[in-house]
């Protein structure tokens, strides 16, 4: 639980980070949370964004893709959401999910950080 706490916290060191969550996608709870604001609840976010998750597996799915889910980004007008389902064995069925502050983050170091944070966290 340390290794995924110091994951957490290092993610919201990326700019313009609010809020994330290390999420199961097969229940929709989140396993651990670090920011997030009174207004935004990630516990709420990552069941949310579990279903996300589901129906672009189940589009794969019926469409014959076989590859990963590198990520997946949502805009919004004021936020960027960033899913990062984990590739290693151990974090099967587990995705990092990032939100942002559109005016402070950039994309590019996002996903770039995030990729680093899930080559390091073995769950």
């Amino acid at each position: 639980m340390a290794e995924m706490d110091i994951a957490l916290k290092d993610a919201m060191t990326i700019d313009g980070a609010i809020g994330v969550a290390l999420v199961d996608h097969t229940s929709g709870m989140a396993l651990g949370v670090a920011g997030g604001t009174r207004d935004f609840d990630l516990n709420v976010a990552a069941a949310g964004n579990t279903d996300v998750v589901r129906a672009k597996l189940r589009a794969m799915d019926l469409l014959g893709i076989s590859e990963q889910i590198e990520d997946v980004l949502i805009t919004l007008e004021t936020q960027y959401h960033l899913i990062r389902p984990l590739q290693a064995r151990s974090g099967h069925g587990l995705f990092l999910y990032l939100s942002l502050d559109r005016a402070r983050a950039n994309l590019a170091m996002a996903r770039h950080h995030l990729r680093r944070i899930e080559s390091l966290l073995n769950v």
